[in-house]
């Protein structure tokens, strides 16, 4: 079964998680701006999900994490509890 690492934060509008996904691209840390926003409990992990396999997370989120490239930032993606941005760090099939 597929693995992954990844991390992510969740807010409530889209329009703030697109300007939290432009400060990050611009260079800010994107741990700094989870534990700062995420209202997921993770971001005082700095977003950090640890290792999950497929079909652990809500559709959405999985969608992306096992499709979408490595190390970039992926968002946002609606789901049932908001607004996420996502950086898949790892992979294994």
């Amino acid at each position: 079964m597929a693995t992954a690492t990844a991390r992510h934060l969740l807010v409530d509008s889209e329009e703030l998680c697109n300007e939290l996904k432009q400060r990050i691209q611009n260079g800010e840390d994107f741990a700094a701006i989870a534990q700062e926003y995420s209202q997921c409990p993770s971001g005082q992990a700095g977003g950090d999900l640890g290792k999950f396999s497929q079909g652990q997370m809500v559709p959405e989120f999985d969608k992306v994490v096992f499709n979408e490239a490595l190390n970039e930032v992926h968002g946002p993606v609606r789901t049932n509890f908001g607004y996420h941005l996502l950086e898949i760090t790892s992979r294994e099939d």
